[in-house]
């Protein structure tokens, strides 16, 4: 049923969503240059890897060593506009069609973090990762890893379709108040290096 929403809602809304979509990639290759989209490895479904899209919202600029600079003087103000807005997310419509994410989930994070997961923060891959989840809509990225994680458990333990409604809901309303899409002084949220205890 889930599998089935998703493939539906995605395809539809990647046809109603098309010149929006063909607008920001112009808009992101005018202001930032190219690539226009973001490609990253991440671990989705029983930690099974596949590659994330997002709209480019940083630079490549680097230092004199030839390393990235910080997040945060990469990120341009175009790119806050796309964040605040979630537009940056749209391409991962073509995950959820794909099947290697769905609507609502656990956001993928990156795949170095897999063996710094404890036993229970781990069940956050036995289900398919999400656009938004219900971590994104209790703090989003304003809040600890510790409890972005027992979020993401709590869903899996918990999940259902009308949960899922209300997650939905509840993203959208956090898209218009641009609430918790960073911890203070970072472009998204601090790197998670693994659990205290």
């Amino acid at each position: 049923m889930k599998r089935l929403i998703d493939i539906i809602g995605s395809f539809l809304m990647l046809i109603v969503l098309f010149s929006v979509i063909c607008i920001t990639a112009f808009l992101i290759r005018l202001k930032i240059g190219s690539p226009v989209f973001f490609k990253q490895e991440r671990p989705g479904l029983h930690g099974k890897s596949f590659f994330v899209y997002k709209f480019r919202s940083m630079t490549d600029e680097k230092d004199e060593s030839g390393k990235l600079l910080p997040d945060h003087l990469r990120l341009t103000s175009f790119g806050k506009i796309l964040r605040k807005l979630s537009l940056d997310e749209l391409p991962q419509l073509w995950n959820v069609l794909k099947g290697d994410m769905s609507f609502v989930g656990p956001r993928p994070l990156l795949v170095e973090y897999l063996p710094l997961y404890n036993a229970r923060q781990a069940k956050r891959h036995n289900v398919r990762p999400g656009i938004t989840g219900w971590a994104q809509v209790n703090g989003r990225n304003a809040i600890y890893w510790e409890e972005k994680f027992e979020l993401d458990v709590w869903y899996v333990e918990n999940h259902s379709f009308w949960l899922d409604v209300k997650i939905l809901f509840m993203t959208v309303k956090k898209v218009f108040i641009s609430e918790g899409i960073s911890q203070d002084g970072q472009a998204t949220m601090t790197k998670f290096e693994g659990n205290k205890d």
